[in-house]
């Protein structure tokens, strides 16, 4: 499965097959893997998200359309798949519809704010909160 193809439907309803939260996290982690790595200069704190346990960057890039590209990565594996899933929910679309999206309840959907550590799920609401803010910028 290549992380392009995906959706987050699809990941909603591999969630819904997957009764094990640890099949649960290898599947999150699988998703890290497929995420292209940045590149060191992409490493830096213009690009880092604040509040997250692991170190976390998230790269914006607006296309011709006017919709916000993301491309992001981490230094921990569950994280990289965490922000994954944030690309899959949030990457490809304009500004209105990113602040239009409820990724809590998407996430509440996946039931993972409440399988993480509550600084993993803090990281995951600064993600979101720095991708809303990206939004607001554009």
């Amino acid at each position: 499965m290549s992380l392009e193809n995906t959706t987050i439907v699809e990941i909603l309803d591999t969630f819904e097959f997957l009764e094990d939260w640890e099949d649960k996290y290898r599947y999150i982690i699988d998703l890290g893997r497929k995420l292209p790595p940045l590149s060191d200069d992409e490493m830096t704190d213009e690009y880092k998200v604040r509040g997250c346990q692991s170190q976390v960057w998230l790269v914006p890039e607006v296309d011709a359309e006017g919709r916000i590209i993301l491309r992001g990565d981490s230094d921990a594996h569950i994280v990289k798949g965490l922000v994954a899933l944030m690309l899959l929910i949030f990457s490809g679309k304009t500004p209105a519809e990113i602040k239009a999206t409820d990724a809590r309840a998407i996430l509440d959907q996946l039931g993972l704010a409440s399988h993480l550590s509550p600084l993993r799920a803090n990281g995951l609401f600064a993600m979101v909160e720095r991708i809303y803010g990206i939004a607001e910028a554009a």
